[in-house]
């Protein structure tokens, strides 16, 4: 059966693709994987023992290292997962060992408005069902460590409210006196449940816990998930477990999962979740999955020990860096690779023609509507004044020392003229452009993207960190501020400003690098402001000490952890063919 985009919907064409697909087995032979190295989970899912891989190809040199992030996007997104997946497959049919390696999908998108983010057309990943629908287990796993450390936190204050200090030592137990206005941690639960943002915990009698406001957050925004992304190994991940700060006691003194005794057990839930998953694109390359999505809360990241293992297996690994360059490429540049080691030799950054005539004054697309007819005629105006943006976002790879590579995700909508122009103004910047159709045509319509990008990895770096982690934190926040976002200035609200005195105070927090919480719709912190806005300052309304990732999180803007679902989910299409058990209707 012929696979046909612009005739099938995207899980029509996963189920004929997976009619076809290789064995998890098919796919280790492949890699050179030894049996031992191979953890299925059923014939077409598996994760990587990561150590023994590592350990058996320590000497072995690592291969080109392709990082892919984009133009400031639209609320529809502009294909940055299909362009990762539709670059490993035009990789693939130039006959090079190529990897990817992926973020795993939050069922809060997958069964919202956004949905899956398992590519589209035939750029995908399959088995679609289990890559969306929690495919071995490593978000549950996170959700369970992250919760228990609330369990630990709230069973305690209870006791600590109920009894006296003698009492509490006849049970093995030192005061700890929490402060119950400042529990830093929420729950989180992984789905957009705006009812669940600001919650009231505890009521009832003394035996029902302790009785204080609370809330929660989407399980990709944990911080368990952000030390899985950062983690170099088992032994790191239990270093980091133990310094999450859960709250500050009366005295100003943080409390961490160390001090509550838990940190050991939520480590135990994660043990199998530190490896790896291993599925495929629909041409058969090998796709390693690992860590979570969400850039503009989250560090957003693959992990990298994927990366690691990746490197170690292919000559070619593409990673993605959620959302745009200033969020998840900044992340990437002064976070990931600070404590990964690693450089990238190349960096594709994704532009539509649509997300151009956004940033151009063209009306803006919201989810869940008819996409405005504007965006299906020429106007070549609203283009060039969109390049803005991809000029901004190509100049901050560029401030990186890697370089970059415009793909042009071209829709069978988009005039040629349209495209003409992108390329035009990239070749007058002296930026190497490629237009790629692998939605439409999966690796074959990707070959001109993949040989820009071999091209490029050929061409020597010069990579650099925007920032030293000894220069204040202030410095640090103000530096993203205005070389990578564009601003004037930054505003500290009180509650910032009592953070970051706290955080200057300690050592090893004010070493830590900055992991920005800012609107992945604007480079400012406004996200109805488009293109590259001009006179404005960025507003920093708290900061979240992330001991155990390492991170110092400013929150900027009035951004949620907590995501919405919105009027017209995902979930609403999809079911289950009772007959054959398959999945229907995911996108």
């Amino acid at each position: 059966m012929k696979l046909d985009p612009t005739k099938m919907k995207d899980w029509e064409i996963a189920a004929e693709a997976e009619k076809h697909m290789k064995t998890v087995y098919q796919l280790a032979e492949e890699l050179g994987l030894e049996q031992e190295e191979l953890l299925p989970y059923g014939h077409y899912v598996a994760k990587i023992d990561y150590k023994k891989v590592l350990e058996r190809l320590k000497d072995r040199p690592n291969g080109k290292y392709i990082d892919v992030t984009a133009i400031t996007p639209t609320p529809l997104g502009e294909g940055k997962s299909t362009t990762s997946i539709g670059l490993v497959e035009g990789l693939g049919k130039r006959k090079q060992n190529v990897i990817g390696a992926l973020r795993q999908p939050s069922g809060g998108p997958t069964m919202n408005i956004k949905g899956s983010a398992a590519g589209g057309g035939l750029a995908q990943i399959i088995p679609l069902d289990k890559f969306s629908l929690g495919l071995t287990g490593d978000i549950n796993a996170i959700m369970n460590a992250h919760n228990l450390a609330m369990v630990a936190l709230t069973a305690r204050m209870q006791h600590e409210f109920n009894y006296d200090d003698e009492t509490l030592a006849k049970r093995g137990l030192k005061r700890l006196d929490i402060d119950p206005k400042r529990v830093e941690m929420g729950w989180v639960i992984d789905f957009c449940a705006q009812a669940l943002r600001h919650i009231v915990i505890g009521l009832g009698g003394k035996k029902d816990g302790y009785p204080m406001e609370s809330k929660f957050w989407i399980a990709v925004a944990s911080e368990v998930m952000a030390i899985l992304a950062v983690a170099r190994d088992l032994k790191d991940f239990r270093e980091r477990i133990g310094k999450i700060v859960i709250a500050f006691d009366r005295s100003g003194k943080p409390i961490t999962t160390e001090d509550l005794e838990v940190a050991g057990a939520m480590c135990a839930w994660m043990v199998d979740a530190i490896n790896p998953n291993m599925i495929q694109t629909i041409e058969g390359q090998p796709v390693l999955i690992h860590a979570g999505p969400f850039a503009n809360i989250a560090i957003g990241q693959s992990s990298i020990i994927a990366d690691y293992v990746g490197l170690k297996l292919a000559d070619y690994v593409v990673t993605e860096s959620g959302f745009a360059a200033d969020i998840g490429y900044e992340k990437f540049w002064n976070i990931k690779c600070r404590l990964s080691g690693l450089t990238p030799d190349c960096v594709v950054v994704v532009a539509t023609i649509r997300a151009l005539k956004c940033h151009g004054g063209a009306p803006i697309p919201l989810p869940g509507r008819p996409i405005p007819k504007e965006y299906f005629e020429e106007n070549l105006e609203w283009v060039e004044k969109g390049c803005e943006n991809l000029l901004h976002c190509v100049n901050i790879v560029k401030k990186s020392g890697v370089t970059p590579v415009v793909c042009i995700n071209a829709f069978y909508t988009d005039s040629k003229a349209e495209i003409e122009l992108v390329k035009k103004i990239c070749e007058e910047h002296g930026i190497r452009a490629a237009v790629s159709e692998h939605w439409l045509k999966g690796g074959e319509g990707a070959l001109e993207l993949a040989d820009a990008v071999m091209d490029a990895c050929n061409e020597p770096t010069n990579f650099r960190f925007l920032y030293e982690l000894d220069e204040p934190v202030k410095d640090r926040i103000e530096k993203i501020a205005k070389e990578v976002y564009g601003a004037d200035g930054v505003i500290y609200l009180p509650d910032a400003e009592a953070k970051i005195k706290l955080i200057e105070a300690d050592e090893e927090l004010r070493r830590m690098p900055i992991c920005m919480v800012k609107t992945h719709l604007s480079l400012s912190d406004n996200p109805a402001l488009k293109g590259v806005p001009k006179g404005w300052q960025l507003r920093v309304r708290d900061v979240l000490i992330y001991r155990g990732s390492g991170f110092i999180v400013p929150v900027a803007g009035d951004i949620s952890l907590m995501p919405g679902t919105g009027s017209d989910p995902a979930y609403r299409r999809i079911d289950v063919d009772v007959e054959t058990g398959k999945v229907k209707g995911l996108f």
